[in-house]
């Protein structure tokens, strides 16, 4: 078959732009071997889960995408790899990220240093930083993993039809942003949101500690399967933590945790909604039994 349009070799300036912008929105990066690989090839364990599974993927979710009923399968899950990087790089500038936030004294200073912060390539194709939303003296901070594109776009936590979905959530608990602090595991979107690399993760890890520690919450909600594993040290899967009460440990104090289901996965997975309800009610009791302050 003859190959019509234009060939990498024959491309105008503009489209040759428009490709690459394309292929920086897909996370494709860096070049890595002489031949191409497919980093979105679909794994066995790909079926929609009866149940809930472990770190499902975040996908951007259009505005404008019909939704799916309670009982409708949702798609196949695919998971791309994130791009190889370079151990001596990741190290030095996981150094630096630890001085970073360790200098910072206030929320707003760590907010600066995360903003000058160019170790992590993610801060180079993300659009905004996304650093925090809700109220900063609250009880509850609530931890996602990483900005989706609706994130990405507004610069907070938490933003699109998962924070509209989140603004419910905590409604049903006499909640809102007001009454919560909100932060990310990652403060940049990965690219064509694919899973952050061990690098990437090691390099934000002291942002958030030190976000933690200079909020200082009495509860930590912990949504989605990552930031338990990093924050926690657990590899417990999804299904069996969610739910559950683990210490947050680091400088000297303890703080509960409890982990839930993100909501850009009941909006994937809605018939797990009830499973988030007992979370909200957990959490719901915990603050009870913590009293007026």
């Amino acid at each position: 078959m003859t190959q019509s349009g234009p060939t990498e070799q024959n491309l105008s300036r503009e489209e040759a732009f428009a490709r690459l912008s394309f292929y920086v929105e897909a996370g494709v990066s860096d070049h890595l071997a002489d031949e191409s690989q497919n980093r979105y090839q679909l794994e066995p364990d790909a079926a929609a889960p009866d149940a809930v599974t472990d770190e499902a993927p975040r996908r951007t979710t259009s505005r404008n995408a019909p939704s799916r009923s309670m009982g409708e399968a949702p798609p196949a899950v695919f998971r791309p790899s994130a791009p190889a990087v370079s151990a001596l790089d990741d190290a030095a500038a996981i150094d630096i990220a630890r001085q970073l936030a360790a200098g910072a004294a206030t929320l707003d200073a760590l907010r600066e240093a995360v903003a000058g912060f160019d170790g992590c390539s993610l801060r180079k194709t993300a659009k905004n930083l996304v650093f925090e939303d809700g109220n900063r003296q609250a009880r509850v901070m609530l931890i996602g993993e990483a900005p989706g594109s609706d994130e990405d776009i507004d610069g907070v936590p938490f933003a699109g039809e998962a924070g509209r979905l989140l603004d419910r959530m905590l409604a049903a608990i006499d909640l809102d942003r007001s009454g919560i602090y909100l932060a990310n595991l990652l403060p940049w979107r990965p690219p064509g949101n694919r899973a952050p690399n061990p690098g990437e993760l090691a390099m934000c890890l002291p942002f958030i500690t030190r976000q933690i520690e200079l909020c200082a919450p009495e509860i930590l909600v912990l949504a989605g399967g990552l930031a338990p594993k990093q924050l926690l040290g657990i590899d417990t899967p999804l299904p069996r933590l969610r739910g559950q009460w683990k210490p947050y440990r680091a400088s000297g104090t303890e703080i509960p945790a409890l982990t839930m289901l993100s909501p850009q996965f009941l909006l994937d997975y809605p018939g797990q909604k009830k499973l988030a309800w007992q979370d909200l009610q957990a959490l719901q009791a915990r603050l009870g039994e913590l009293g007026d302050r």
